[in-house]
């Protein structure tokens, strides 16, 4: 995805790798603070994008929380009265994945009341003119397909600012466009820190080198686009999606992303369910056409899921567990978010 809001992506990327090797050296000066609105199944671009990297952090050692962001689903209707539903199969996703309760807490907004107590005092530090000029403020407004943009939609910076900033996060996996959400948190711990003495830091942006898959229709993959093949679907309905699958005339397949769209995400798709290169395993088609790059695509697809799967099953069948992950998750979550509102009443001289 290309950045188009002017901030400097090279230095962000530098800085983002000096971390990687940081990481790898001492993990535990790390909190991560990441998460996902509920607003439907979770899908294998979110896999490859963004939750086997939460899985390979907490391996390294990292805390990590995990934020289901139910608060911010308010603003569609649709999304919200079928929310139970999806928080849970959020969880369900979750931890089919990989993620380990016991070294990653997940948690959910409306469960943790000081942390949203946060966005008081730091939208006293954001004008009404700097939201405005958002980039990803702008772009879910474009997308809300809604007459009117609720002050909920407007403050989602300053929102994800308090999600950040209350387990004092140091370090939040971006895409490159969300680099502007994440300088609005910069933005707000340092006023606040010059304002009323130090209290947070200033997180940095573990720049992801997340894979660009699209959807079955050769158009970015979305929960709400119907494009995409959910975590949770079965071995059939995967073989249904990608023979459905969009490709091209040409028959001998090749890995040309800015040429062949659809051809070449059905091929990083393979590879990455095989651990390969993309080349590689286009070369290994070659002439066996759209039918053969289907075939090696559902195949490997279903066989790098089927653990994922079960796992997800077994999970289904005892939702009590499951549901104390969550409340476990919120404990530990309002533990900390208690005692980061204290530390930030006591520094701006507030009763408490």
């Amino acid at each position: 995805m290309t950045l188009t809001t002017g901030l400097p992506v090279g230095p962000a990327a530098r800085r983002s790798a000096e971390l990687e090797q940081q990481l790898a050296l001492d993990p535990g000066r790390f909190r991560v603070l990441t998460g996902d609105r509920p607003t439907g199944a979770l899908h294998l671009g979110h896999y490859f994008g963004t939750l086997h990297n939460r899985v390979r952090l907490q391996d390294l050692g990292v805390d990590v929380f995990v934020l289901i962001a139910d608060y911010q689903v308010l603003t569609d209707r649709d999304v919200a009265e079928r929310l139970t539903e999806h928080v849970e199969g959020l969880l369900l996703d979750y931890l089919a994945i990989g993620i380990d309760p016991a070294r990653t807490t997940v948690f959910n907004h409306s469960a943790v009341p000081a942390l949203n107590q946060l966005l008081l005092p730091f939208l006293s530090l954001v004008s009404v003119a700097e939201l405005g000029r958002n980039p990803t403020v702008k772009d879910e407004i474009a997308h809300s397909r809604q007459s009117a943009v609720s002050g909920l939609m407007y403050t989602y910076p300053v929102h994800q600012a308090a999600d950040i900033l209350f387990c004092k996060g140091n370090l939040v996996p971006v895409g490159q466009d969300q680099l502007p959400h994440l300088e609005v948190t910069r933005t707000v711990a340092r006023r606040f820190n010059e304002r009323y003495g130090d209290v947070f830091p200033e997180p940095d942006a573990l720049l992801s080198a997340a894979p660009l898959l699209l959807g079955t229709d050769a158009t970015k993959m979305s929960k709400s686009r119907g494009n995409s093949i959910a975590l949770g679907a079965d071995a059939d309905e995967t073989a249904r999606l990608i023979k459905g699958a969009t490709t091209d005339a040409e028959r001998h397949i090749t890995y040309d992303p800015g040429l062949r769209p659809g051809v070449s995400s059905l091929v990083l798709l393979a590879a990455l369910c095989l651990g390969r290169d993309p080349y590689e395993v286009a070369e290994e088609i070659g002439n066996s056409g759209a039918a053969g790059l289907k075939r090696t695509v559902t195949e490997a697809v279903n066989a790098a899921m089927a653990p994922i799967r079960a796992r997800r099953a077994e999970l289904a069948q005892d939702m009590g567990y499951v549901r104390d992950v969550l409340r476990a998750g919120n404990e530990r979550a309002n533990a900390v978010a208690e005692a980061t509102l204290q530390e930030v009443r006591e520094a701006m001289g507030m009763f408490s």
